[in-house]
């Protein structure tokens, strides 16, 4: 296995890649302490270059290449933070995405200068086609999550909001944060071990996507079943990734699981409330804190808004459910 990352390679690439991304703000409501009876602190990743915290870990890792091309696969978000970090360090990219991706993200993964490749995401081998293609043309591939400098990359953003609350005078007991393949996972479990080591870390799934939330709790990766919704887009891994799950079982607190609906309420709150266009992958954490999944009275919650690239029709009708 690849060696695992660690909490100094996390600050690593908070110096490498700060000059490339947003430091994103620490964002409070009084109608969310109310609500819940607790202090909240979010950390709004649609507010960052590309609309998601993937531009972190893209960069960290296009950053420590000599040149060349890159490929990945992606629903999009990865996508979309390759193109734009390869393009940024002067290299091309391929991206191989599903048809159904959503139509924002293909447009998006293309205006950054990358060439998209569609492949059928309940027929074709995502990890093969892109190990293929790297394969025959030499090109880099930078993995969604099971990458070391990516895990790394995307544990800078709770990095910046540890930071940001120890400044503010507080200290987080749990933090709550959107799961798929697990490198923001991972990467936000590393930076909080040096930096908060008594937060509790909860990873937080869709219905039919726990796969995290199984696997922690037997102790082995297990895999989802074909066939469960696809609002959450972002959060379709097929099962936790090996260097992801082994950072994650030993550190993680556990994990939570949130409805279709319980997740286009939260959409409807960060919109009405904060503002904030938030996609439905990136709102589960904080929809798990919503609707109550994790007793956080009298505790100070940090919570991850992973990302914010969501198609303006499914945008519509979370906010009129």
């Amino acid at each position: 296995m690849t060696p695992l990352p660690n909490h100094d390679d996390v600050v690593a690439a908070a110096t490498r890649i700060r000059d490339h991304v947003v430091r994103t703000p620490m964002l409070r409501h009084p109608l969310l302490d109310q609500l819940t009876q607790a202090t909240i602190l979010l950390k709004p990743e649609p507010l960052q270059r590309t609309g998601s915290f993937k531009l972190r870990g893209a960069t960290n890792a296009i950053l420590q290449l000599a040149g060349g091309e890159v490929v990945t696969h992606s629903s999009g978000n990865h996508g979309q933070a390759v193109a734009c970090a390869a393009a940024a360090a002067g290299l091309t990219a391929t991206i191989f995405m599903p048809r159904d991706a959503p139509a924002i993200k293909i447009e998006s993964t293309r205006a950054w200068g990358g060439r998209v490749i569609f492949y059928d995401r309940d027929k074709d081998d995502r990890f093969k086609l892109a190990e293929d293609f790297s394969r025959d043309t030499g090109a880099t591939l930078v993995a969604p999550f099971d990458d070391a400098q990516v895990i790394a990359g995307q544990g800078t953003a709770a990095l910046e909001l540890a930071q940001d609350a120890q400044d503010a005078g507080l200290s987080m007991d749990a933090f709550l944060v959107c799961t798929g393949g697990g490198g923001l996972t991972a990467g936000s479990a590393l930076a909080l071990e040096g930096v908060s080591p008594a937060t509790e870390i909860h990873a937080v799934e869709p219905e039919g996507w726990d796969d995290t939330a199984r696997s922690l709790r037997v102790g082995s990766r297990l895999a989802n079943k074909p066939g469960g919704s696809t609002l959450c887009d972002a959060l379709l891994a097929a099962m936790p990734g090996e260097l992801t799950f082994a950072i994650n079982q030993p550190r993680l607190k556990g994990g939570l699981v949130v409805s279709d609906a319980e997740v286009m309420a939260a959409m409807a709150f960060a919109f009405r409330h904060f503002k904030l266009v938030v996609e439905p992958g990136g709102a589960v954490a904080l929809a798990a804190l919503l609707s109550g999944r994790l007793p956080v009275a009298g505790r100070v919650v940090g919570v991850m808004l992973s990302g914010g690239n969501v198609d303006p029709a499914v945008f519509r009708r979370c906010l009129d459910h």
